[in-house]
């Protein structure tokens, strides 16, 4: 069957989702409509396709055990010079994130992994474009605000086109899956690119 890469994210609801996006493709990274506006709980991750189930078995658990809880963003900060990268700054909600993330990648699950740098939830609005253009995202979005209250998280793959789409949502406390956020614009000429 091969392998897939996979990811597990929160997503940024609208309308905070869309105009983030659209920001993000202002400042001239052009892989920002390949990837729906997100915080990062499992970074591309390679997994056997026929390991599916078992992945989509783990997150529900994982979801089962979760509570929903308050999301606030607020500012910008930036991995500089380690990374290439721009963000949102996850003001409110980052603990539960931290919490959430680590039993995603838990050992006893399929998802084991290291990561590459310390845990740090973020909002992505900038990668690996031009310096002065990532100098404008950090000051343009540093008095960005929103809030909302998480109730899921879900699971992404990357396809061959490198566009992230999402394969299931998982609702907090084994309740429904929440209605399916509105989708974010995905261009199919988009460059591949890691949205983490």
């Amino acid at each position: 069957m091969g392998t897939v890469t996979l990811g597990v994210s929160i997503a940024v609801p609208e309308p905070y989702g869309s105009l983030l996006q659209e920001r993000r493709a202002g400042f001239g990274d052009a892989a920002a409509h390949g990837i729906p506006t997100h915080v990062t709980l499992l970074p591309p991750t390679e997994a056997d396709a026929s390991s599916l189930p078992v992945v989509e078995a783990h997150l529900t658990r994982v979801a089962a055990a979760g509570r929903a809880f308050p999301m606030r963003l607020s500012g910008t900060g930036t991995f500089r010079p380690d990374s290439p990268v721009v963000f949102v700054k996850v003001a409110e909600g980052g603990a539960a994130c931290t919490q959430l993330q680590q039993r995603v990648r838990d050992a006893s699950g399929p998802l084991v992994r290291e990561l590459q740098w310390p845990y740090h939830p973020h909002v992505t609005v900038a990668h690996g474009i031009a310096e002065e253009a990532m100098d404008r995202a950090y000051e343009e979005l540093a008095g960005y605000e929103a809030e909302w209250t998480c109730t899921s998280f879900a699971l992404y793959e990357q396809g061959a086109d490198g566009i992230w789409r999402k394969l299931r949502e998982y609702a907090f406390g084994g309740g429904p899956a929440v209605p399916s956020l509105p989708a974010q614009s995905t261009p199919v000429d988009e460059p591949a690119a890691t949205p983490y």
